[in-house]
């Protein structure tokens, strides 16, 4: 098994490394590269924030469910979980190909820093460096941050669908009413770290289109 998962890993950065190579060619950098994606994964926080709330707005016109057909909001709650757990694995598989890029940018800028005849020039592009890893570290790590918050939501989401599932009646809604403040609170989290990397996002965009 370890076997196969290295050999997974070896052709997905060997695909990687063609990518970059090919993308080279058509005076697309890494750089470049990283900026697109650091804006894709920005632009599925924000999405992923909405998204996040709407379920929650549909569990909560459930709740006080007044008449009507209960059977048809479960379905609106349902389809607003699964569209709730894309949005969370799009916001994870683009903090992914941020980290990539960005590792081999990384990679090449230190490779290139011993091709320096100017050891003025050097330490300048080494100083850079420096401040924009340190600036990237701080930023993934906001955006980790931000896709773990999105799995205590999920989690009490799907148990209330799964609930709900099989106990479509005042009862059972009764019964789910007892997670939602916990919920929000976890929402109202969320939201927050999101906006935290979504910012954090913005000024790394900035950084890298000043240097």
């Amino acid at each position: 098994m370890k076997a196969l998962w290295f050999i997974c890993v070896l052709a997905l950065t060997g695909c990687q490394q063609a990518y970059y190579a090919t993308m080279e060619k058509f005076g697309v950098e890494k750089r470049e590269i990283l900026v697109d994606r650091v804006k894709d994964a920005r632009d599925a926080q924000q999405e992923g924030q909405q998204q996040f709330k709407d379920a929650l707005d549909e569990l909560s016109q459930l709740l006080n469910f007044d008449g009507g057909d209960l059977q048809t909001q479960y379905e609106q709650l349902s389809s607003q979980y699964q569209q709730s757990k894309k949005a969370a694995e799009l916001i994870g598989s683009r903090v992914d190909k941020v980290q990539s890029v960005a590792e081999a940018l990384f990679d090449e800028w230190r490779d290139e820093l011993e091709q320096y005849q100017s050891q003025q020039l050097k330490r300048q592009s080494q100083q850079q460096l420096v401040q924009t890893e340190r600036q990237f570290q701080q930023l993934l790590k906001k955006m980790r941050s931000a896709q773990s918050k999105t799995q205590p939501v999920l989690r009490v989401l799907n148990d209330n669908v799964l609930f709900l599932k099989h106990n479509l009646n005042a009862k059972a809604i009764g019964a789910v009413q007892q997670d939602f403040s916990g919920l929000q609170r976890d929402l109202r989290s969320l939201v927050q770290e999101m906006n935290q990397a979504i910012n954090e996002s913005n000024k790394f965009i900035a950084r890298l289109q000043q240097d």
